[in-house]
């Protein structure tokens, strides 16, 4: 333990350079800049800076890559709050309470909130990153093809209670997103599966393209179609979070960051997921939970640190596995194998180093993201006082350029056309579109642990049931459903009732 807080001091020790202070903040401002823009993503800011610093020493090029990988996720809650479109696919979840917080005239506030949740959540996770990177990883070799079929299984689930009142449509549209996560090539032997012909379809419906669609094309066409203007948000509070403020979500920020270095850890679930889960989780707790949507300060701060603190925990699989835990740490392996640098077991073994160097390029990171998220609120503020005639055919060109920009496919921005009208169209009959992409982020899992599972248990069910991780997530997840039931909830809330009353009867005595 000694040998591991010295190379971790040495680590710090050795970036506080002029340098690399300027290669940190450089890369995170760069970062949060790109995140800003709705559907340029991480994975995609990632790939286009592992190009321009292949000639840089390895430790400087890591750095501005992880600094900027930090920046990205946390410059797409600026366009979440101020527009109502995600600058990633893990800010989707801030839009509600962010977004009704700025028409409230608070923006100031939701993006002092969104700043501290971004930066305890990822300082969460960098302690985690730190401190229990060998039994995180030995906890995600424990997952095998059933219980991630459960767990994706149970992030369907929780899209009844993600946004609005009637769980129904969130299921319906889960499983419409689980649904359009089929089209395409599957997993296991690459056969076309609802292409109807279309060559285009064999690589399936990409997920920026359906973000940006649900969430800004849609944006779009609402506005236009309200005849009335928006009154300009005014920035009348102040930037600044209130300590106290922050202090009583304190165990929304500890729940939040457990789940999403866990979800970050599973391969294949990535920070979308973590902000998800810990919204969900949060909504379900809440004593506020009536105000999830409309503006509330615990839902904003549980979605940012999940998916802030999902950036550490992807990384940790990626470090001592080979294993990345999302699509932007699988661009960040790949950089590091270029600049010479081997992910996997025999790292701790080679260069135990290097895991430290990395603790200390994320600590500062997430230092860089609390300057600037605290020093430029005011300038991105400007956007809402650009007039709707101006704005939105500005934001529907980014649309436009973000879904091409992933693939340089024309269909992409077909696909963000196609789900961007049809999203419109149900959202005027009152289905959210947050179920929808959580379905089409979890369909390619639940697809594949499914078909996986059945493999390996030669056809038989049992193994989904008769494992024990299987066994309480399928219990929780059968739960999780119950509960939508009226008659059940009642009784179940009785009983909870009836329980507490005993217990308090037994505390007291005779």
């Amino acid at each position: 333990m000694l040998e591991g807080l010295q190379m971790l001091g040495h680590s710090y020790l050795s970036f506080l350079n002029f340098w690399s202070i300027v290669y940190g903040l450089g890369g995170a401002l760069l970062g949060i800049l790109v995140g800003c823009m709705p559907g340029l993503s991480a994975t995609l800011c990632i790939a286009l800076l592992t190009t321009l610093t292949i000639k840089m020493a390895p430790n400087d090029a890591i750095l501005i890559l992880i600094c900027a990988y930090v920046g990205t996720l946390y410059g797409g809650s600026r366009s979440a709050i101020l527009l109502n479109i995600p600058g990633t696919a893990a800010n989707a979840a801030s839009c509600a309470d962010g977004y009704a917080l700025a028409r409230k005239g608070e923006a100031g506030r939701a993006i002092g909130i969104a700043t501290s949740g971004a930066f305890t959540g990822t300082l969460f996770g960098v302690l985690c990153l730190a401190m229990f990177t060998p039994a995180l990883a030995e906890i995600a070799l424990s997952f095998g093809a059933f219980e991630f079929f459960w767990l994706a299984l149970f992030g369907v689930a929780m899209s009844g209670s993600i946004v609005g009142e009637d769980p129904i449509k969130g299921w319906l549209m889960g499983c419409l997103g689980l649904l359009v996560a089929q089209i395409g090539q599957e997993g296991l032997y690459a056969y076309d599966r609802f292409t109807f012909g279309w060559d285009e379809l064999s690589g399936g419906i990409a997920l920026i393209p359906a973000l940006i669609g649900a969430f800004g094309f849609a944006e779009v066409l609402t506005s236009l179609a309200d005849p009335i203007e928006r009154k300009i948000v005014e920035m009348k509070d102040s930037v600044l979070p209130r300590f106290r403020e922050v202090f009583q979500y304190w165990r929304t920020v500890l729940r939040s960051g457990v789940i999403g270095v866990v979800t970050g850890i599973l391969p294949g679930i990535g920070e979308d997921s973590g902000a998800w889960m810990s919204y969900a989780a949060a909504k379900t707790v809440s004593p506020e939970r009536e105000q999830f949507g409309k503006g509330s300060i615990d839902g904003l701060m549980a979605a940012e640190t999940g998916d802030m603190s999902a950036i550490p925990g992807g990384i940790i699989p990626a470090l001592a596995l080979g294993i990345p835990g999302s699509a932007p740490a699988a661009v960040l392996m790949a950089a590091m194998i270029i600049h010479g640098i081997q992910p996997g077991p025999m790292l701790m073994i080679k260069t135990p180093q290097f895991v430290y160097d990395v603790v200390a390029m994320t600590t500062l990171a997430t230092i860089s993201i609390l300057i600037f998220g605290l020093f430029l609120v005011r300038p991105l503020l400007h956007v809402l006082r650009v007039r709707r005639t101006v704005l939105m055919p500005v934001i529907f060109v980014l649309c436009t350029v973000g879904a091409f920009a992933i693939a340089s496919r024309l269909f992409d921005v077909y696909c963000m056309l196609a789900i961007g009208i049809g999203a419109f169209f149900l959202r005027r009959r009152g289905y959210e579109m947050a179920p929808f992409v959580l379905g089409l982020v979890l369909g390619e899992l639940l697809d594949k642990s499914l078909r996986r599972g059945l493999v390996l248990s030669d056809g038989s069910i049992a193994p989904f049931f008769t494992r024990p991780i299987c066994a309480a997530l399928a219990a929780v997840t059968i739960l999780t459903m119950l509960m939508y039931i009226p008659a059940v909830n009642v009784r179940i809330r009785r009983a909870w009732g009836e329980a507490k009353r005993l217990v308090f009867r037994r505390r007291a005595g005779p």
